[in-house]
């Protein structure tokens, strides 16, 4: 097997387990009450932006090897760390949704009688499921050797992250007040020690 079909299955089984892990979850957030919801406008916008480059371009590569002009011969050791960011980012993302239980959402919300969820993964980083999101694309840029569908996840999701972050945070600090504003003093954003 060529490490380009390798790469285009270790994707494809990233990004199925990303889902099974997340379904439940779906449905849960489904059935709880919101007391805010910030998911139109430009949270939508954000949302396709982040779907485009995290599912659908890779997904089109990986089925169809589009854009072919933009391929590059992979290599063994860049293939390897994106074995490593994908296995760490489903470990991060499973941890995150295991820590916000009820609490979790795929847009900014707060459900009825939110709590700030500081225990677990978050006791250290406020938005580690973002950081799962960071290595997801690292991994895709690894894996799929192509020089626009390697890429997408992290300009996609890059999009979504830095105009998402700050209006998340304002959302917090209004629904938490002091409470998140000491949490965010004590804890690294996504990057423990750098960011």
């Amino acid at each position: 097997m060529s490490l380009v079909v390798a790469g285009k299955i270790a994707w494809a089984i990233l990004v199925v387990t990303w889902y099974v892990l997340r379904l439940p979850h779906e449905r849960q957030a489904r059935r709880t009450k919101l007391a805010r919801n910030d998911r139109r406008g430009p949270e939508a916008i954000r949302l396709a932006i982040s779907f485009t480059g995290l599912g659908i371009i890779p997904f089109a590569y990986a089925v169809s090897g589009w854009p072919r002009m933009a391929a590059y011969p992979p290599h063994p050791i860049l293939f390897g760390f994106g074995l490593a960011s994908a296995a760490a980012a489903i470990v991060l993302f499973r941890l995150t949704h295991k820590a916000l239980g009820r609490m979790w959402s795929v847009s900014l919300q707060l459900k009825e009688g939110h709590s700030l969820v500081t225990e677990g993964v978050y006791r250290r980083l406020r938005h580690p499921m973002y950081s799962a999101f960071w290595l997801m694309a690292i991994a895709q840029g690894l894996l799929l050797p192509n020089w626009i569908a390697g890429p997408a996840g992290a300009v996609g999701f890059g999009i979504l992250f830095f105009s998402r972050i700050g209006p998340e945070e304002r959302m917090m600090e209004e629904a938490f007040g002091d409470r998140y504003r000491n949490y965010r003093a004590r804890t690294w954003r996504v990057l423990p020690f750098v960011y």
